[in-house]
């Protein structure tokens, strides 16, 4: 039961910092621009916000997961 629980925190844990590096690379994209449009800008921020989030969930879940050996 703890090596699916294990697995399963392991894969989420990955499919979390791919989002991430999505995340990063989009927003790289984006100031590559010298200027970026309303939407841009709109998405510039959402994709900040959502970095900070899948980078939180990765720490939270890293530490239960430490906490759990």
């Amino acid at each position: 039961m703890d090596e699916i629980k294990d697995s399963t925190l392991s894969e989420e844990i990955e499919r979390l910092h791919t989002e991430h590096r999505r995340y990063a690379q989009r927003l790289e994209e984006l100031l590559q621009k010298p200027y970026l449009s309303a939407e841009e800008q709109m998405e510039e921020v959402r994709l900040k916000k959502l970095k900070l989030h899948a980078k939180d969930l990765i720490y939270a879940l890293e530490h239960r997961a430490a906490l759990a050996v």
